[in-house]
């Protein structure tokens, strides 16, 4: 089982960057899809971006181009770069991991087992 922690929000202005981390206190990372997802207030949560045991890649297609998301095994830890932030991305963001050696619905939150407690990011213009 994993055992996820976020970290690395916080209250900034708009334009600015942030890098999310979130490590696995259990060690477990290998061979494992993880996800980003956010939950803003009145909205439902909403995915992000995920990066599958074998590094591939898949985005939101509206946050494309402003988000990166990456891993390091050797660290359990998983990364969200976020560049240009906007008010509209002021949500909790919470780390997600599967089962190991599972792929395929990235953005859908059903596919994963494993939730931080989420990180708070406010942008504020």
């Amino acid at each position: 089982q994993m055992q996820l922690k976020e970290s690395g929000g916080e209250s900034v202005q708009a334009g600015a960057s942030l890098r999310l981390s979130c490590i696995d206190s259990r060690h477990t990372f290998s061979h494992r899809s993880l996800a980003w997802f956010r939950h803003a207030p009145g909205k439902e949560r909403e995915f992000v971006a995920a990066i599958n045991w074998d590094n591939s890649t898949h985005y939101s297609d509206s946050l494309k181009g402003r988000f990166t998301i990456s891993r390091d095994n050797a660290k359990n830890t998983l990364y969200l770069q976020m560049n240009n932030l906007r008010p509209d991305d002021t949500a909790v963001y919470y780390c997600a991991g599967r089962t190991p050696y599972s792929s395929g619905k990235e953005d859908s939150r059903d596919m994963y087992d494993y939730w931080g407690p989420g990180t708070q990011v406010t942008v504020t213009s």
